[in-house]
């Protein structure tokens, strides 16, 4: 049976993806020195209209979505976004927000050829970004 909290949190993200105000909840705390980073491709690197993304994390562990532990989260690739999505509500899931609830650390897509803002932010069990958030500085790739 699904604890309390995750059904409550599953709520959360069911009423963001059909539009419904969601309602800021308490975040989960980071341990200080906590970093995510996007390991390949480099900052400026040019590449093919298909890059593989890798993730990278410090301080805390890999954990899918639901599996509520401490100091853990899983990835969510933040693609062109020009500000970041609300710090205190489930991530929304949208082609500029990938989630990674599985616990994955690198995806490959495919991006239109120009210029592309890359960063990756860590979300608890629920989707939620951590307090403080554990968010990567952004890279920029060229597609080819």
């Amino acid at each position: 049976m699904k604890s309390l909290t995750h059904r409550v949190a599953s709520l959360g993200v069911v009423a963001l993806l059909l539009g419904a105000p969601a309602q800021a909840v308490d975040r989960s705390p980071a341990p200080e020195g906590a970093g995510v980073y996007i390991i390949s491709p480099a900052d400026g690197e040019i590449v093919g209209t298909t890059v593989t993304i890798k993730f990278g994390l410090s301080g805390m562990g890999v954990a899918p979505a639901g599996v509520d532990k401490n100091h853990t989260g899983h990835h969510h690739l933040l693609i062109d976004l020009e500000e970041l999505p609300s710090l205190d509500r489930p991530l929304p899931a949208t082609d500029q927000v990938r989630h990674f609830g599985g616990g994955q650390t690198e995806v490959t897509v495919t991006l239109e050829p120009g210029e592309h803002r890359l960063q990756l932010l860590l979300g608890d069990y629920r989707h939620i970004p951590h307090e403080p958030p554990v968010l990567s500085a952004p890279i920029t790739v060229t597609v080819e």
